[in-house]
């Protein structure tokens, strides 16, 4: 199975091909992928070397021509390091495009620090009007890439990673689907994108609803009232409590409560391995079902 990022690859390349509307904006990283791209559009394929404030505004700059731009490099290269430009020359100009990225919270360890970014999508979270996907399958990464492209204005993130499911799920850009039933006034546990298979290897046995989320933001509160349920139990691939607010607003008329795991703020200096990460930050199926089986008994 290839990657997601492989797959962003290929059909970001498809779509230059399909919608001349498309840019793709490059700070080096990702480069070589594009190559043939760049020789068939060299007015839409742009590598701006390694200059990820340059990245971010020739992206804005791009959009206020008219052109839909594409804009890529790792999360902490795309949306820490350039934040003001996100703010400004996208969100202050009111323009659109589409930011992905790839290497999230930990999906390169031996990058160190640096390439780690699991405040990505609470950084976001501070700005309005950004569409947040986090695909889970890159076959649910090549939808979701497709409804990013398509949208007319909108700003949006997609957020790539190593790590995958092993089957796909439906997705539709929008709502939060069901993948395990429980019983009335059951638990809600929100699995975002890859943490999908660790949630349900976790909750197997356990008499609570899964609701799987592969677009964050705008966060379904419609589909998480639908459940009825009043204990949540987030589970992120990102920093946690990154989605707690958004839970507490969506249930706020009634006693609830909220269980938010994801990655923890601590710095892990061993860089060590992907899996080594999610068992540091209790996300292994094993950490969570003694977290959530606590907190739901």
């Amino acid at each position: 199975m290839d990657t997601m990022r492989e797959r962003f690859t290929g059909v970001t390349t498809r779509l230059l091909d399909e919608d001349p509307r498309l840019a793709v904006v490059l700070a080096e990283i990702g480069a070589a992928g594009f190559e043939e791209a760049r020789t068939q559009h060299p007015d839409r394929v742009v590598n701006v070397g390694i200059r990820e404030q340059l990245l971010v505004g020739t992206g804005a700059g791009l959009a206020l021509t008219g052109l839909r731009p594409i804009v890529h490099t790792f999360a902490s290269f795309l949306v820490e390091r350039p934040f003001e430009q996100v703010k400004l020359d996208f969100g202050h100009q009111d323009v659109g495009g589409v930011l992905v990225s790839a290497y999230g919270s930990y999906d390169w360890p031996a990058g160190g620090f640096t390439h780690m970014s699991p405040g990505d999508v609470a950084l976001l979270d501070t700005l309005d009007g950004w569409t947040v996907h986090v695909p889970g399958h890159p076959d649910e990464a090549e939808t979701l890439l497709r409804h990013a492209a398509a949208a007319d204005d909108d700003r949006v993130y997609v957020r790539l990673s190593e790590q995958s499911n092993r089957a796909p799920q439906p997705v539709d850009g929008r709502s939060f689907g069901t993948v395990r039933q429980g019983g009335p006034g059951a638990p809600a546990v929100v699995a975002v994108g890859p943490m999908l298979d660790a949630v349900l290897a976790a909750t197997e046995g356990l008499d609570v609803t899964v609701l799987y989320a592969t677009t964050p933001r705008p966060f379904d509160a419609a589909g998480l009232r639908a459940t009825g349920a009043t204990d949540v139990v987030l589970v992120e691939p990102y920093l946690a409590g990154t989605s707690s607010a958004a839970a507490n607003e969506a249930l706020a008329d009634v006693p609830h409560r909220v269980l938010a795991l994801g990655t923890g703020r601590a710095e892990l200096r061993r860089y060590g391995t992907r899996d080594e990460h999610l068992k540091a930050h209790g996300l292994d199926a094993a950490s969570l079902r003694e977290r959530i089986a606590a907190f739901t008994r």
